[in-house]
Protein backbone atom coordinates (compact mmCIF):
# COMPACT_ATOMS: atom_id res chain seq x y z
CA UNK A 1 0.00 0.00 0.00
CA UNK A 2 1.04 3.25 0.03
CA UNK A 3 1.18 5.93 -3.87
CA UNK A 4 3.50 8.75 -4.53
CA UNK A 5 2.71 12.37 -3.55
CA UNK A 6 1.45 14.62 -5.73
CA UNK A 7 3.11 17.98 -6.21
CA UNK A 8 0.94 21.66 -7.17
CA UNK A 9 2.00 22.75 -10.64
CA UNK A 10 5.10 24.44 -9.78
CA UNK A 11 5.06 24.71 -6.57
CA UNK A 12 8.65 23.99 -4.82
CA UNK A 13 7.08 22.44 -1.07
CA UNK A 14 7.14 19.17 -0.52
CA UNK A 15 3.58 17.50 -1.09
CA UNK A 16 1.68 17.92 2.06
CA UNK A 17 0.25 14.90 3.35
CA UNK A 18 1.33 11.15 4.31
CA UNK A 19 0.78 8.83 0.82
CA UNK A 20 2.09 5.76 2.49
CA UNK A 21 -0.99 5.11 3.40
CA UNK A 22 -3.35 5.56 0.31
CA UNK A 23 -5.28 2.67 -1.40
CA UNK A 24 -4.43 2.43 -5.15
CA UNK A 25 -7.31 4.52 -5.74
CA UNK A 26 -5.36 7.32 -3.70
CA UNK A 27 -8.41 6.93 -0.98
CA UNK A 28 -7.23 6.47 2.97
CA UNK A 29 -9.16 6.31 6.20
CA UNK A 30 -9.85 9.67 7.72
CA UNK A 31 -8.41 8.81 10.72
CA UNK A 32 -10.84 11.57 12.61
CA UNK A 33 -9.30 10.50 15.99
CA UNK A 34 -5.51 11.55 15.05
CA UNK A 35 -7.00 14.98 14.81
CA UNK A 36 -5.88 17.36 17.59
CA UNK A 37 -8.09 20.18 19.72
CA UNK A 38 -5.94 22.58 18.00
CA UNK A 39 -7.07 21.34 14.64
CA UNK A 40 -10.51 21.50 15.45
CA UNK A 41 -10.61 25.00 16.51
CA UNK A 42 -8.39 26.11 13.73
CA UNK A 43 -11.55 24.01 11.44
CA UNK A 44 -14.13 26.01 14.05
CA UNK A 45 -12.57 29.76 13.63
CA UNK A 46 -12.50 29.02 9.37
CA UNK A 47 -16.28 27.80 9.78
CA UNK A 48 -17.44 30.74 11.87
CA UNK A 49 -15.65 33.27 9.96
CA UNK A 50 -16.91 32.00 6.25
CA UNK A 51 -20.46 31.69 7.55
CA UNK A 52 -20.87 35.27 8.70
CA UNK A 53 -20.27 36.22 5.56
CA UNK A 54 -22.15 34.11 3.35
CA UNK A 55 -25.45 36.17 3.20
CA UNK A 56 -25.68 38.08 0.21
CA UNK A 57 -22.55 37.29 -1.33
CA UNK A 58 -22.89 33.00 -1.30
CA UNK A 59 -25.29 31.26 -3.40
CA UNK A 60 -28.91 30.77 -1.44
CA UNK A 61 -28.39 26.70 -3.01
CA UNK A 62 -24.96 26.84 -1.03
CA UNK A 63 -26.35 28.86 2.08
CA UNK A 64 -29.53 25.99 2.13
CA UNK A 65 -27.20 23.00 2.29
CA UNK A 66 -24.59 24.26 4.47
CA UNK A 67 -26.17 22.98 7.73
CA UNK A 68 -26.16 19.29 5.88
CA UNK A 69 -22.71 18.84 7.06
CA UNK A 70 -22.92 18.46 10.70
CA UNK A 71 -20.42 19.84 13.44
CA UNK A 72 -19.60 22.97 13.49
CA UNK A 73 -17.28 23.31 16.33
CA UNK A 74 -15.09 20.38 15.02
CA UNK A 75 -13.78 18.60 12.85
CA UNK A 76 -16.84 16.31 10.90
CA UNK A 77 -16.61 12.77 10.38
CA UNK A 78 -16.59 11.59 7.18
CA UNK A 79 -19.07 8.36 8.09
CA UNK A 80 -21.59 11.12 9.33
CA UNK A 81 -21.60 13.35 6.12
CA UNK A 82 -21.96 10.65 4.19
CA UNK A 83 -25.77 9.16 5.63
CA UNK A 84 -27.26 12.03 4.44
CA UNK A 85 -25.18 12.80 0.99
CA UNK A 86 -25.77 9.38 0.12
CA UNK A 87 -29.61 9.95 0.57
CA UNK A 88 -29.44 13.67 -0.68
CA UNK A 89 -27.80 12.74 -3.90
CA UNK A 90 -26.03 8.75 -4.10
CA UNK A 91 -22.69 10.73 -3.39
CA UNK A 92 -20.06 10.29 -0.61
CA UNK A 93 -16.94 11.79 0.53
CA UNK A 94 -14.20 9.75 0.85
CA UNK A 95 -10.59 10.47 2.64
CA UNK A 96 -7.37 11.12 0.56
CA UNK A 97 -3.94 12.25 1.52
CA UNK A 98 -3.76 15.60 -0.47
CA UNK A 99 -3.76 16.21 -4.16
CA UNK A 100 -4.18 13.45 -5.93
CA UNK A 101 -3.55 12.31 -9.93
CA UNK A 102 -5.83 13.39 -12.61
CA UNK A 103 -6.98 10.08 -13.59
CA UNK A 104 -8.18 8.50 -10.41
CA UNK A 105 -9.64 12.04 -9.25
CA UNK A 106 -11.76 11.51 -12.46
CA UNK A 107 -12.55 8.03 -11.63
CA UNK A 108 -13.94 8.98 -8.11
CA UNK A 109 -16.25 11.63 -9.94
CA UNK A 110 -17.34 9.29 -12.65
CA UNK A 111 -17.88 6.96 -9.69
CA UNK A 112 -19.74 10.14 -7.31
CA UNK A 113 -16.98 9.89 -4.71
CA UNK A 114 -15.65 13.53 -3.67
CA UNK A 115 -12.20 13.43 -2.67
CA UNK A 116 -11.95 15.32 0.69
CA UNK A 117 -7.75 16.32 1.71
CA UNK A 118 -7.86 14.92 5.33
CA UNK A 119 -5.40 17.06 7.01
CA UNK A 120 -6.04 20.75 8.08
CA UNK A 121 -3.81 23.74 7.42
CA UNK A 122 -1.47 25.12 10.20
CA UNK A 123 -2.82 28.06 12.73
CA UNK A 124 0.14 29.99 10.87
CA UNK A 125 -1.57 29.54 7.65
CA UNK A 126 -5.20 30.31 9.23
CA UNK A 127 -4.65 33.21 6.06
CA UNK A 128 -3.98 31.31 2.80
CA UNK A 129 -2.73 27.94 2.14
CA UNK A 130 -1.82 26.60 -1.27
CA UNK A 131 -2.87 23.27 -1.14
CA UNK A 132 -6.51 22.27 -0.56
CA UNK A 133 -7.06 21.38 3.36
CA UNK A 134 -10.19 19.42 4.86
CA UNK A 135 -11.85 22.55 5.54
CA UNK A 136 -11.23 23.68 2.02
CA UNK A 137 -12.91 20.63 0.75
CA UNK A 138 -15.62 19.96 3.60
CA UNK A 139 -16.92 23.77 3.37
CA UNK A 140 -16.38 24.84 -0.25
CA UNK A 141 -17.36 21.56 -2.04
CA UNK A 142 -19.27 19.26 -0.16
CA UNK A 143 -22.92 21.56 0.66
CA UNK A 144 -23.30 21.85 -3.10
CA UNK A 145 -23.49 17.81 -3.48
CA UNK A 146 -26.65 17.89 -1.94
CA UNK A 147 -28.28 19.71 -4.85
CA UNK A 148 -29.01 16.97 -7.28
CA UNK A 149 -28.66 19.11 -10.58
CA UNK A 150 -25.07 20.40 -9.01
CA UNK A 151 -23.98 16.55 -8.14
CA UNK A 152 -25.15 15.16 -11.77
CA UNK A 153 -22.69 18.10 -13.22
CA UNK A 154 -19.80 17.46 -11.19
CA UNK A 155 -20.23 12.89 -12.07
CA UNK A 156 -20.64 14.48 -15.63
CA UNK A 157 -17.50 16.19 -15.29
CA UNK A 158 -15.42 13.10 -14.33
CA UNK A 159 -16.89 10.77 -17.06
CA UNK A 160 -15.48 13.75 -19.08
CA UNK A 161 -12.46 13.54 -17.69
CA UNK A 162 -11.58 10.34 -17.88
CA UNK A 163 -12.45 10.78 -22.01
CA UNK A 164 -10.17 13.74 -21.93
CA UNK A 165 -7.06 12.34 -20.24
CA UNK A 166 -7.51 9.40 -23.11
CA UNK A 167 -7.35 12.11 -25.91
CA UNK A 168 -4.79 13.99 -24.38
CA UNK A 169 -7.36 17.41 -23.23
CA UNK A 170 -6.78 17.61 -19.51
CA UNK A 171 -5.28 20.85 -19.44
CA UNK A 172 -8.50 22.23 -21.49
CA UNK A 173 -11.00 20.13 -18.80
CA UNK A 174 -9.15 21.16 -16.00
CA UNK A 175 -9.67 24.82 -16.72
CA UNK A 176 -13.78 24.23 -16.89
CA UNK A 177 -13.12 22.64 -13.36
CA UNK A 178 -11.26 25.83 -12.45
CA UNK A 179 -13.81 28.55 -13.39
CA UNK A 180 -16.86 26.50 -12.44
CA UNK A 181 -16.42 24.12 -9.34
CA UNK A 182 -13.29 26.14 -7.96
CA UNK A 183 -14.46 29.82 -8.66
CA UNK A 184 -17.91 30.15 -10.31
CA UNK A 185 -20.43 33.00 -10.05
CA UNK A 186 -23.80 32.32 -10.45
CA UNK A 187 -27.08 34.65 -10.83
CA UNK A 188 -29.95 34.25 -8.72
CA UNK A 189 -33.15 36.20 -8.58
CA UNK A 190 -30.87 38.44 -10.57
CA UNK A 191 -28.08 38.92 -7.98
CA UNK A 192 -24.35 38.06 -8.54
CA UNK A 193 -23.07 35.57 -5.93
CA UNK A 194 -20.85 32.67 -5.50
CA UNK A 195 -20.99 29.14 -5.43
CA UNK A 196 -17.34 27.70 -6.45
CA UNK A 197 -15.33 26.47 -3.85
CA UNK A 198 -12.15 28.24 -3.70
CA UNK A 199 -14.28 31.19 -3.20
CA UNK A 200 -16.58 30.24 -0.61
CA UNK A 201 -14.03 29.09 1.55
CA UNK A 202 -11.56 31.99 1.26
CA UNK A 203 -12.51 34.78 3.56
CA UNK A 204 -10.89 37.43 1.11
CA UNK A 205 -11.85 36.63 -2.66
CA UNK A 206 -15.84 35.99 -1.72
CA UNK A 207 -16.86 39.79 -1.58
CA UNK A 208 -13.78 40.38 -3.91
CA UNK A 209 -15.28 37.62 -6.58
CA UNK A 210 -19.10 39.36 -6.10
CA UNK A 211 -18.73 42.98 -5.37
CA UNK A 212 -14.69 44.53 -6.45
CA UNK A 213 -15.30 46.21 -10.06
CA UNK A 214 -11.81 44.75 -10.73
CA UNK A 215 -12.28 41.50 -12.25
CA UNK A 216 -13.92 40.69 -15.53
CA UNK A 217 -17.04 39.01 -14.91
CA UNK A 218 -18.45 37.09 -18.66
CA UNK A 219 -21.13 34.65 -19.39
CA UNK A 220 -20.24 30.73 -19.31
CA UNK A 221 -18.92 29.94 -22.76
CA UNK A 222 -16.99 26.47 -23.09
CA UNK A 223 -14.51 27.67 -25.48
CA UNK A 224 -13.99 30.60 -23.64
CA UNK A 225 -13.35 29.31 -20.70
CA UNK A 226 -10.99 26.14 -21.83
CA UNK A 227 -8.65 28.30 -23.86
CA UNK A 228 -8.14 30.97 -20.65
CA UNK A 229 -5.76 30.48 -18.65
CA UNK A 230 -5.79 30.63 -14.63
CA UNK A 231 -3.38 31.93 -11.57
CA UNK A 232 -3.67 29.88 -8.60
CA UNK A 233 -1.65 32.36 -5.87
CA UNK A 234 -3.78 35.32 -6.67
CA UNK A 235 -7.60 36.65 -6.71
CA UNK A 236 -8.87 35.91 -9.97
CA UNK A 237 -8.91 38.27 -12.71
CA UNK A 238 -11.94 36.53 -14.92
CA UNK A 239 -14.86 34.83 -13.66
CA UNK A 240 -17.63 32.95 -15.34
CA UNK A 241 -20.93 33.41 -15.07
CA UNK A 242 -24.16 31.10 -14.83
CA UNK A 243 -27.69 31.56 -14.57
CA UNK A 244 -28.32 28.58 -12.98
CA UNK A 245 -26.97 24.73 -11.93
CA UNK A 246 -29.27 23.34 -15.15
CA UNK A 247 -27.74 25.56 -17.62
CA UNK A 248 -24.45 24.37 -16.38
CA UNK A 249 -25.43 20.68 -16.72
CA UNK A 250 -26.77 21.11 -20.06
CA UNK A 251 -24.05 22.93 -21.45
CA UNK A 252 -21.70 20.02 -21.03
CA UNK A 253 -23.76 17.52 -22.52
CA UNK A 254 -22.59 15.54 -25.66
CA UNK A 255 -19.38 14.87 -26.59
CA UNK A 256 -16.51 17.45 -26.40
CA UNK A 257 -14.01 16.08 -28.70
CA UNK A 258 -14.55 18.47 -31.48
CA UNK A 259 -14.48 21.28 -29.48
CA UNK A 260 -10.94 19.74 -27.87
CA UNK A 261 -9.72 19.34 -31.41
CA UNK A 262 -11.40 23.36 -32.52
CA UNK A 263 -9.29 24.14 -29.83
CA UNK A 264 -6.51 22.44 -30.51
CA UNK A 265 -3.51 25.37 -31.91
CA UNK A 266 -5.59 28.06 -30.89
CA UNK A 267 -4.19 31.04 -29.17
CA UNK A 268 -4.96 30.96 -25.20
CA UNK A 269 -6.44 33.91 -23.17
CA UNK A 270 -4.33 35.11 -20.52
CA UNK A 271 -6.01 35.31 -16.60
CA UNK A 272 -7.07 38.93 -17.23
CA UNK A 273 -7.84 38.66 -21.32
CA UNK A 274 -10.43 41.56 -22.16
CA UNK A 275 -14.03 40.40 -23.04
CA UNK A 276 -13.68 41.17 -26.41
CA UNK A 277 -10.11 39.78 -26.59
CA UNK A 278 -10.77 37.51 -30.22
Amino acid sequence: MGQPPVVYGQSERPPRGDYSRAHADYTCAQNWEAYTEADHETYHRLYQRQVAQLPGLASEAFIAALPSLGARERIPRFDDVNEGLYRATGWEIVAVPGLIPEVPFFQLLADRKFPVTDWIRKPEEFEYIVEPDVFHDLFGHVPLLFNPVFADYVQRYGEGGLKAARLGACEMLSRLYWYTIEFGLIREGGNLRAYGAGILSSAGELPYSVTSPEPRRLPLDLARTMRTRYKIDTYQQTYFVIDSFQQLFDLTEGDFTPLYEELRGQPEFAADAPANAP
